[in-house]
């Protein structure tokens, strides 16, 4: 269930995220999605999936920093890995776990 104890603590994430990161807040739209986690559009509105706060907060933070980086990378290539590196050193790691929370 989404509340507004939740949402604001996904848009307090993406704040700190965007700071730490260098990029502007985006706009946050946070609604069910049924295959997406979340996504980014070029006009730079995130929109998140509510089950994030479902999930553990490593995995949200994931999904979090992953669009973010798409202010600054619009695809996932070389370039896109190594900002996802640079500020989230564990994200392959975290990629995986959330690929298997899935599963569950």
């Amino acid at each position: 269930m989404m509340n507004w104890q939740n949402q604001d603590v996904l848009q307090k994430t993406v704040q700190t995220w965007a700071k730490h990161i260098g990029v502007p807040m985006p706009r946050i739209k946070i609604r069910p999605m049924p295959t997406l986690w979340g996504g980014m559009s070029t006009e730079g509105q995130l929109t998140l999936n509510t089950e994030l706060v479902l999930m553990p907060k490593k995995l949200s933070e994931y999904i979090i920093v992953h669009e973010l980086v798409h202010l600054l990378v619009p695809n996932h290539g070389k370039v896109f890995k190594c900002f996802m590196s640079a500020y989230l050193p564990d994200w392959e790691v975290r990629e995986k776990q959330l690929q298997e929370w899935q599963k569950v």
